[in-house]
């Protein structure tokens, strides 16, 4: 079981270093080689994803990945900004499916930014489809208007696309997920505007005739955002596009507490994954301590129940999340008052007590 991990840069080696000492107390055999990615590569080799980086990524059965960015990097040309390293791994992986549950622990009801009886026993999956839509589509950039009442001014443009085959790939990821569920999907789009979400609506509805023991809803992106925020329950698995997941899960990230608690998974069709909290590098904070583990540890164990098949491993290290939160330890992001504040390492390190 080979596991490259890619710590990146911001918080991301501090909270990588948690979830490798979680992995350790195991018990298993995995062969771990770590590798720079974002800014620290583009630091040691001038690109944000060397060419050993991606080699070791794809001669691994699974990849540990931590967060990329920094405000520093801003002004270089986009090609080599840190955040080009996961589009590119994405990319080069095909990992077109990215798995982001949001579960809120009952010890955390009162962290959360929602009234506890709107939102105790949550528990949404948001599938997002990940290597198309306005992210990566051509054509792109900078230009003369062509057209129009601002024809001559520069414009920025990008193109929104998704091909059939993307949309029925992601469709079925969504209904299996829901099929081992409640049996509840709700697709979300933005079809009373866009031709592309049109088709997105057309794809999936033709997709739902192989799955008739999942109910399907279909519902405007602006419609669930207000939804995730009035009434979250009456969400079970959502699938939408690759920007419209983007935005949602990060808000579904806030009802569980914090966006510290969201860990998540980018597989392929094989389910080779890339693992990672859904946070960013939050370079405002690095080197301080702080920063909640628990969303990197929370996805190395979705690691070993989606690639490795491990599911009793993976309920192990979730059963020891809880078990730390239900005596108290917070770190900083879920703070509430009379719980104890911890480290990131004091986090990971009762975690593994735990274990």
């Amino acid at each position: 079981m080979k596991i490259a991990v890619l710590p990146g840069d911001g918080i991301g080696p501090e909270i990588i270093e948690q979830a490798v000492n979680v992995l350790a107390a195991l018990g298993e055999k995995f062969e771990l080689e770590k590798a720079e990615v974002g800014g620290a590569a583009f630091e040691k080799y001038g690109h944000p994803l060397p060419d050993a980086t991606l080699k070791l990524a794809k001669e691994s059965d699974a990849i540990l990945f931590g967060a990329v960015g920094d405000w520093k990097y801003d002004q270089l040309e986009r090609s080599l900004r840190p955040e080009q390293a996961i589009l590119g791994l994405r990319k080069n992986l095909n990992l077109f499916a990215n798995l982001r549950p949001a579960i809120l622990y009952p010890e955390l009801a009162g962290a959360s930014s929602l009234k506890p009886e709107v939102v105790s026993g949550l528990d949404i999956l948001i599938v997002r489809e990940l290597t198309g839509d306005i992210y990566f589509g051509t054509p792109r950039g900078v230009r003369v208007c062509p057209d129009g009442p601002f024809a001559g001014q520069r414009e920025g443009f990008d193109t929104m696309r998704y091909a059939e085959g993307e949309i029925r790939r992601i469709a079925h990821v969504a209904f299996q997920a829901a099929q081992k569920r409640s049996g509840r999907l709700t697709s979300v789009d933005k079809a009373n505007v866009l031709e592309t979400f049109q088709f997105w609506k057309e794809i999936v509805t033709e997709v739902h005739k192989e799955y008739p023991d999942v109910a399907l809803d279909h519902m405007y992106v602006d419609n669930a955002a207000m939804q995730l925020v009035r009434a979250p329950k009456k969400f079970d698995v959502i699938v939408t596009g690759n920007m419209f997941g983007d935005i949602l899960s990060d808000a579904a990230a806030m009802l569980t507490g914090s966006i510290g608690m969201l860990p998540s998974a980018s597989l392929d069709v094989n389910n080779k994954g890339l693992y990672e909290p859904s946070h960013g590098s939050a370079p405002d904070i690095a080197g301080k301590g702080i920063a909640n583990p628990l969303a990197t540890i929370l996805s190395a164990a979705m690691m070993l129940r989606y690639t490795f098949g491990l599911e009793a491993q993976a309920k192990r290290i979730e059963d020891a999340v809880q078990r730390v939160l239900s005596k108290g330890l917070r770190t900083i992001d879920i703070g509430e008052t009379g719980k104890k504040t911890v480290s990131t390492k004091e986090m990971g390190k009762a975690v593994v007590a735990e274990l």
